[in-house]
């Protein structure tokens, strides 16, 4: 009898360890993708019925917030000027996961689940209240945005400011753009025709062309190549280099113009100032040439290239808001070299990356880590957290970063008077990148800050499959938000 009794005490302790392991695996190993499986309907309802928190402009105003309805997920996730914040807020649907924007880097403690909000979720447990999700407060400035997207209009383009001295980012624009609203609807039938139409084709406006999309910078890249130049001690602004009105690529045929007579030099020589002032193609590929990939890709590299370049979020708050890695080309032939160090060929970058560029230039050659989160607040407006300016590199020194702006200075000063702004310093580099089959097409770009002496704002401006240069097609959409930003 014993042996039985035994038998059975043995199988029962076997049953609730099997028991106990699969609702282990259940409720902690397999939880997340369990919770993620758009079949789990239960899991649709906790997240549509949790009070989602907003997300807030750098002065308060509202972008995203959760509005009470009398339906079974109890509140509708609502956008302000959906299209004008959407590649910032990203969208929350009922049947397509966030995976963009703040609405996904930042999803856990907008839902109130994140570990940081464990407090708050037992005390509205205790009182009975409705567990709120945290605050997330942005540095997105709306009168910025608002200009960027206005100037960029009905075109493919992207804009982005960052704030110099902090990489706190104060705008960021893609165009066309898209409405979160008609995503976030409970009409199951509206949303998924909604997402069907809007994320078809190549040039879906759900694509954020500021972070996501790899453009040839152009003659952008200049800027690149002249601070690897400067690095080395051997060169000036003042220094002659090689220039002439074509170059012939190394091992080809392939002649290389400039696209303005100054640019040529004068015998075939040219200052490095005014290589960047007239954007020599001529004198830019032979200087990259003689230089070597070895120091323009190690500068390339330091100043982002190469790395996907996180902007906001962690796993533990959600899907991490990223930037597209750009791309300068691995030990290249010297004809690859030489288009590569204008900007074209294999040499590609996302706008956000063109205006950390600019940031590190004029930040004395201090690259910032790029941040969209001031601070993030839990429903009872306590700080759970507060984001701290962070140095990414320094990608050279002062005296560089200094050469660099008398150069850009002179982009505006002497080539682009256009783009002067009354009784304020501004450096840019304009950028043309052909684009498209017999580069029949432009993308248009344009990199600055201001002011040049005290510089509190760098821009990057793109302005895709254009029919004019890039001072021209970008350069007063760039001009327009300094304005803004410098009158503020």
């Amino acid at each position: 009898m014993n042996k039985y009794l035994r038998q059975l005490f043995t199988a029962v302790v076997a049953l609730f360890v099997i028991l106990g392991l699969s609702s282990t695996i259940i409720m902690a190993v397999r939880a997340n993708a369990l919770n993620n499986d758009p079949r789990n309907a239960r899991s649709l309802y906790h997240q549509l019925g949790a009070y989602r928190g907003a997300i807030l402009a750098s002065d308060g105003t509202v972008m995203a917030k959760s509005e009470p309805v009398n339906d079974a997920f109890k509140y509708l996730r609502t956008y302000s000027n959906g299209p004008l914040y959407a590649p910032v807020t990203g969208f929350f649907s009922i049947n397509q996961t966030a995976d963009r924007g703040l609405e996904a880097s930042r999803s856990m403690l907008l839902n109130g689940e994140a570990d940081s909000l464990i407090w708050q979720r037992a005390k509205a447990m205790l009182t009975g209240a409705t567990n709120q999700g945290a605050s997330i407060e942005t540095s997105i400035d709306p009168k910025l945005q608002q200009v960027a997207y206005d100037q960029l209009g009905t075109r493919d383009g992207a804009a982005v400011a960052i704030e110099v001295s902090t990489g706190r980012i104060l705008a960021m624009v893609s165009t066309p753009s898209y409405d979160p609203n008609k995503l976030a609807t409970h009409d199951t039938k509206a949303a998924s025709q909604a997402y069907s139409e809007l994320s078809a084709g190549q040039n879906s406006p759900l694509i954020n062309r500021a972070t996501s999309q790899l453009y040839p910078p152009g003659s952008t890249f200049k800027t690149i190549v002249a601070s690897a130049a400067l690095e080395t001690g051997e060169y000036q602004t003042d220094t002659k280099i090689p220039a002439g009105s074509s170059y012939t690529l190394p091992g080809t045929a392939t002649q290389l113009p400039n696209d303005e007579a100054q640019a040529d030099g004068i015998n075939g020589q040219i200052s490095l100032q005014e290589a960047v002032a007239w954007s020599s193609n001529t004198a830019f590929a032979q200087l990259g040439v003689k230089l070597g990939a070895s120091k323009v890709s190690d500068m390339a590299t330091k100043l982002g290239f190469g790395s996907t370049i996180t902007i906001d979020g962690t796993e533990s708050t959600g899907t991490p808001m990223t930037a597209t890695a750009s791309t300068f080309p691995s030990d290249p032939t010297d004809d690859k070299l030489a288009l590569a160090s204008i900007g074209q060929g294999d040499t590609t970058a996302t706008p956000l990356q063109m205006a950390m560029v600019a940031q590190a230039i004029a930040n004395n050659g201090k690259l910032m880590q790029p941040t969209l989160v001031d601070r993030v607040r839990a429903a009872d407006l306590t700080v759970l957290s507060q984001t701290k300016p962070q140095t990414m590199a320094n990608a050279f020194n002062k005296d560089s970063a200094d050469k660099l702006t008398t150069m850009m200075e002179s982009v505006v000063t002497e080539a682009n008077p256009q783009l002067a702004i009354d009784g304020t310093k501004v450096a840019a580099k304009t950028g043309t990148a052909q684009i498209g089959t017999d580069n029949s097409a432009i993308d248009g770009w344009v990199i600055g800050f201001a002011p040049a002496d005290d510089p509190q704002i760098a821009v990057a401006v793109l302005v895709h499959n254009t029919d004019v240069y890039g001072s021209l097609a970008a350069g007063p959409i760039m001009r327009a938000m300094m304005q803004e930003a410098l009158q503020q």
